[in-house]
């Protein structure tokens, strides 16, 4: 036995004597580089391809067929019967009482439920970016209405929130305010509502803000204390600039959620069901368009409204888009 140096490369191996060293097969290099080329090439697309299946699927394929829906009168009774009727569904919408009623009360339901939301957000997340005793604790304890039942907590509030024994009326009649029936006036349905809303949302947005606060380089704070900077004026002038693409972003988010507001005010008076209350006043979008396919079983109409809620929101996405691009130019200047 003598070492000997392979023509592989390797040296200090042991050769034995009289037989020929092993040369590497040129086919077998040949097929492997070509096996870690294509893995190279196609092993992201191979990662990618469950996710465009599923949204092909579940995403992509309901929302043609409800584009092609909306163009037809079909009943959810026979849908394979389409009679083709144009833009009729569209244009009814237009001169639909209904329809307006219930884009106002999302809007205001919106109003309502985004901006104290987002500004006791924002609160909160400046009280836990503050180096706190158990600050993982209330972290978490912010999420968990979050992660609460959206049945389970709106049939909390209509308890709280009831006419005649609800914790609301009880609490506000010991300070000599009259008891308000909160499911049948327009505006405090539309706040008891928004209430909902709020309470659910507002854990989420904060650590949002949270992680965006924590980003922020300390040295602009240290620079705005040794010029005197309050913790006001520091949250004022440093913070809240430091976070207008994220504020913008919660703004854009919350609005997506407001115009697909549903499961709050379909349980909130579960006597009315879809109709959102005896005079249709929290009636949101979400829940007419409910009631047209399920109630009264018009999935053309159903499809129309839809499809008028995604134009909505592509109008929101290209005013988002313009306000990025606005403040982007305005850094950089």
């Amino acid at each position: 036995m003598t070492e000997n140096v392979s023509p592989g490369g390797t040296a200090g191996l042991p050769v034995a004597e009289g037989r020929p060293a092993r040369r590497p097969d040129p086919v077998a290099g040949v097929w492997r580089s070509r096996r870690y080329r294509w893995d190279l090439k196609w092993s992201p697309y191979a990662f990618l391809a469950p996710f465009f299946l599923f949204f092909t699927a579940f995403g992509l394929f309901p929302l043609l067929y409800t584009g092609w829906a909306a163009l037809h009168q079909v009943e959810l009774t026979d849908p394979n019967a389409m009679h083709w009727v144009g833009l009729h569904n569209f244009t009814r919408l237009l001169g639909d009482e209904f329809f307006w009623n219930a884009l106002r009360n999302t809007l205001t339901i919106g109003l309502l439920s985004t901006v104290p939301q987002l500004l006791i957000a924002l609160g909160v997340a400046q009280l836990l970016h503050h180096r706190l005793r158990g600050s993982a604790f209330f972290r978490v304890a912010v999420l968990t209405p979050y992660a609460t039942s959206v049945a389970a907590a709106t049939l909390v509030f209509v308890l709280l929130f009831g006419r005649d024994y609800g914790m609301i009326n009880w609490a506000s009649g010991l300070i000599g305010i009259e008891p308000v029936d909160w499911q049948n006036g327009t505006l405090a349905s539309q706040l008891a509502v928004s209430t909902i809303v709020i309470w659910r949302w507002t854990g989420y947005n904060a650590l949002i803000y949270l992680a965006a606060m924590q980003a922020v380089p300390e040295e602009l704070y240290e620079s705005a204390a040794l010029d005197g900077a309050s913790r006001w004026q520091q949250f004022r002038h440093v913070t809240v600039p430091s976070l207008r693409p994220t504020i913008l972003f919660t703004c854009v988010v919350s609005t997506i959620g407001a115009t697909q507001l549903f499961g709050e005010p379909l349980l909130f008076n579960g006597a009315a069901g879809a109709t959102g209350g005896a005079e249709h006043q929290f009636q949101t979008l979400g829940l007419y368009l409910y009631e047209q396919g399920w109630v009264n079983l018009h999935l053309g109409r159903a499809s129309a409204i839809a499809w008028t809620m995604f134009l909505i929101l592509l109008l929101v996405g290209a005013v988002n888009g313009a306000l990025m691009r606005w403040l982007r130019r305005r850094e950089q200047s």
